[in-house]
């Protein structure tokens, strides 16, 4: 059967994922090397290629979080942030039985309902019912005794961002980054568990990073399946079961191509300068268009924007999606939980493709506005 489908043809994906690859980073190349060359060797290979893959984590983190202490394991697990969510509770709800979340949007909110099926699950604060905004730090109702506490550190659906955490003391921090990996520094030391997917910035779906505190493994609920047991994980050099081979083979690509376009440090400046580019262009609109989130919680990896004024028009909506496509600008409408349209910007979206993006849509508004 043929398909219409040109695989040679340039498209701008700006979808919250799975999301596109760097343009550097060539699949015919990477198929061709992987199966041909790397499905034939033995078992000791694949170890001796996990390791380099670790490492090579590791060398990047040196950019990324300034250091890894060496009480901390990276794990490269399954299961994306949806297995993390029942992987974080079994692994840590047996230290008291109760966990705090901090609920700002759709992730979090999922990851308290998994995790109270192993647990009492504790809302620091209401989730907020007015779109775009989250509680603020102060109406937090902390639990010392909790065994963890979980925030999600980007919100994908509604494009809010918690930057900025309240201390918790004794109880140690869970941070689901799975879309804010590799886009800008952060202090691990300030964290018990970090966990993402790769399918954001760092590669294919299939994997899943968790980077653990030692402390934390090793007294999962006996519930715990044995393939979601950190400390099991970690002793068996993340390859308990076949690993996904090619997701981690592409990742170790993507992060060759990190380091060789500056690290973190520089995924962090091009993130900034493409969201402000974006924020900006809603800005000056003249409200033509518009952020549905309160500015000190914005998103700069996704970006839910309304077209027509603050509540949208679905016409003018459905017509800007329309002259995107024609355009091969894909999957900017919002989620539909949410409406609207949302533009993700990660990694391997370039400033180039962004600004392609609000010059189109500087057009529509000159062509559409009274």
């Amino acid at each position: 059967m043929s398909s219409n489908i040109n695989y040679n043809k340039r498209v701008l994906n700006f979808g919250a994922g799975p999301a596109k690859l760097p343009l550097e980073v060539s699949l015919t190349d990477l198929f061709f090397e992987f199966f041909v060359l790397r499905i034939i060797r033995k078992p000791q290979t694949l170890r001796n290629f996990f390791d380099n893959v670790l490492k090579m984590l590791i060398i990047i983190y040196l950019f990324y979080f300034r250091y890894v202490p060496d009480n901390y394991k990276i794990l490269l697990m399954q299961g994306g942030g949806t297995g993390a969510f029942a992987s974080v509770a079994l692994n840590l709800m047996g230290r008291s039985g109760k966990a705090d979340y901090l609920v700002t949007g759709i992730w979090s909110g999922k990851a308290s309902k998994e995790a109270a099926k192993f647990g009492k699950v504790n809302l620091v604060a209401p989730k907020s019912t007015k779109p775009g905004t989250a509680p603020h730090p102060s109406t937090w109702k902390l639990d010392p005794e909790a065994s963890y506490f979980y925030y999600c550190h980007n919100e994908t659906v509604d494009g809010i961002t918690i930057q900025n955490i309240r201390q918790t003391g004794n109880v140690p921090i869970v941070c689901d980054m799975s879309s804010s990996l590799m886009t800008q520094r952060v202090d691990i030391s300030k964290y018990g568990i970090i966990f993402g997917g790769t399918q954001k910035n760092l590669g294919p779906s299939g994997v899943t990073i968790v980077i653990v505190r030692e402390d934390l493994m090793g007294n999962p609920l006996p519930c715990c399946p044995t393939i979601l047991d950190y400390g099991h994980v970690s002793d068996m050099n993340s390859i308990h079961n076949t690993p996904t081979t090619f997701s981690v083979y592409v990742m170790e690509k993507v992060l060759q191509w990190v380091k060789k376009n500056g690290g973190v440090e520089e995924m962090e400046r091009r993130a900034i300068a493409k969201s402000q580019l974006l924020y900006n262009t809603i800005h000056n609109s003249n409200k033509f268009y518009s952020s549905p989130v309160d500015e000190e919680i914005r998103s700069r990896i996704n970006i839910p924007f309304r077209v027509g004024g603050p509540n949208g028009d679905e016409k003018l909506e459905k017509l800007f999606l329309q002259g995107a496509e024609k355009l091969e600008m894909y999957q900017l409408k919002g989620h539909r939980l949410v409406g609207g349209m949302r533009a993700s910007l990660y990694n391997a979206v370039t400033y180039e493709e962004v600004e392609l993006l609000v010059n189109y849509m500087n057009a529509f508004q000159k062509q559409h506005s009274l």
